[in-house]
């Protein structure tokens, strides 16, 4: 047991340093090019990985849903992964529990091969490629740049939408809006990598009636941020008549949410605009961990009320 422990706080501690760990599987072989590519889900969103189980099959069940599987006790749901991605596995022989957006789920796939420890700077949006829409991101897993190894990280919450539609919220569900005190001429600057959660933070953001601007990296959003910072400085204004808050995830190519935040916050003019973090890695450890690195919130996606309280609380004025 204390091995297991050191083993999860050496992980909990890589939060902060742009680093992260991916669990390496294959789906099996493409569909079109009969190649067997391998993908990668960070290690935080896996529960476990078991030997396939006992699958039940539901009638009536969404495309890619094999069934159900009964796991310690939990009815949870079994996703097709090589179904939705378009491959053709030689078997199903491993179920990957995962946790995302305070859902359990189970995800079928052909094999695991390893746990590899990366830099998000090893990662590049799939935007930059020419990768598919089920894709966010291409992680290098050998140091060589060059002919290095490639995994495909998957866009979890597009699958979730496309496999488990029912538990899809489109960011429409809001049944109150909260009062929105933004300095006048201000945007809500937010950065996330999935094409989903983009949708879906812009559809709160503009029910709330808040103009913003949106990034895809930690990296992305650092130098849009260095920009306008700029632009503060030459109109002699506060930084947060620019921009009034930052709504950041934590998994993204090339810089992670956390050193985003930290950075900020180490920023004599940045540190004073608000962060509120927005992840499907929810969990005490990274509301922890985000306190630590200075930030000013943290909210668990994906609750469309949720984050119109979050934004809310981020943009009250300060008290006199």
């Amino acid at each position: 047991m204390s091995d297991v422990l050191q083993e999860v706080d050496e992980r909990s501690k890589l939060a902060g340093t742009n680093k992260f760990e991916l669990l390496i599987f294959r789906l099996g072989k493409d569909r079109n090019s009969g190649t067997r590519e391998v993908f990668g889900i960070n290690v935080f969103k896996v529960r476990e990985a078991l030997i396939m189980p006992v699958i039940t099959p539901m009638p009536g069940s969404p495309k890619h849903v094999l069934g159900v599987a009964n796991i310690r006790g939990q009815i949870i749901p079994v996703i097709d992964l090589p179904s939705v991605v378009g491959c053709k596995p030689s078997a199903r022989n491993i179920l990957l529990v995962t946790e995302y957006e305070r859902s359990v789920q189970g995800f079928a796939v052909e094999e695991v091969e390893e746990i590899v420890r990366l830099e998000w700077g090893r990662v590049v949006s799939a935007e930059k490629s020419a990768a598919g829409a089920l894709v966010t991101s291409l992680a290098r897993l050998d140091e060589r740049e060059e002919n290095a190894r490639l995994a495909l990280i998957l866009d979890v919450e597009s699958i979730l939408q496309e496999a488990l539609p029912s538990r899809f919220r489109s960011g429409e569900e809001i049944t109150h809006l909260p009062p929105i005190h933004l300095p006048h001429g201000s945007i809500v600057l937010y950065a996330d990598d999935s094409g989903v959660a983009r949708r879906q933070i812009e559809t709160v953001l503009t029910r709330l009636g808040v103009n913003f601007i949106g990034t895809k990296t930690g990296r992305e959003a650092w130098d849009r941020l260095k920009v306008l910072a700029q632009e503060a400085r030459s109109a002699g204004i506060p930084m947060r008549e620019k921009v009034a808050m930052v709504l950041t995830d934590l998994e993204m190519p090339e810089m992670d949410g956390f050193t985003l935040t930290r950075q900020m916050k180490e920023d004599d003019v940045l540190r004073a605009v608000p962060v509120v973090i927005h992840s499907s890695l929810s969990g005490s450890a990274n509301e922890s961990h985000a306190n630590r690195v200075g930030a000013d919130g943290y909210v668990a996606k994906f609750i469309p009320d949720e984050l119109a309280r979050a934004v809310a609380k981020a943009l009250a004025p300060p008290p006199r």
